[in-house]
């Protein structure tokens, strides 16, 4: 892997656990030349991501729609910023320039990412790693209801294992690393997820 995408939030709540996974991520992509592609942004945690990654003398590429821009939430201190039209773009950008997706604690934003790139691993519209960073169980119940899916036969077991779920960063992009896709590519013609 070359690229990471990093999807969280563009709030922080301060969290010293989180400060040190967050830190632990950056030294881990940076000691591995991976470059951090992201949503641009100087606030919350994608802020403290890419200060991280400078830190260690990491690449860090930030995508941003021109609204953000003139909101100046902007990172200033970035390798590469891509500016783009709206959202839609920002996403598909990210998207074409990641080797692979890393979920950190977030919002609404972050689960929005972190679903439409594993329905597109679902669907065989790419074959990336996905794994979450789930510091301090911030992520805990989201499994869960991704268990629920599967007993109520609304997700195959398969497909619902295609995330990682680690709490540590080295061994998070360490999986990721070996990742082979292998989504359950016949849930098309098979209505009958038992």
């Amino acid at each position: 892997m070359k690229s990471l995408c990093v999807y969280c939030g563009s709030n922080f709540n301060g969290d010293p656990v989180l400060r040190k996974a967050i830190e632990d991520l950056a030294e881990t992509m940076a000691s591995q030349n991976i470059t951090l592609v992201f949503g641009g942004g100087s606030v919350g945690v994608m802020g403290v991501i890419a200060d991280e990654i400078l830190k260690h003398n990491g690449k860090a590429t930030g995508i941003i729609p021109q609204f953000l821009m003139d909101k100046e939430v902007g990172h200033k201190g970035l390798t590469e910023m891509i500016v783009t039209e709206n959202m839609h773009q920002r996403k598909q950008k990210m998207a074409d320039l990641a080797d692979g997706f890393v979920i950190l604690p977030g919002g609404f934003g972050t689960l929005e990412e972190l679903f439409e790139v594993l329905t597109w691993l679902q669907l065989g519209l790419h074959g990336k790693p996905i794994g979450v960073l789930n510091v301090n169980g911030f992520y805990d119940h989201l499994f869960k209801q991704m268990d629920v899916m599967v007993e109520h036969r609304f997700l195959k077991q398969t497909n619902r294992d295609l995330v990682f779920n680690e709490t540590d960063a080295a061994v998070l992009v360490s999986k990721m690393q070996n990742f082979k896709a292998a989504p359950d590519e016949v849930w098309f013609r098979d209505r009958n997820l038992s």
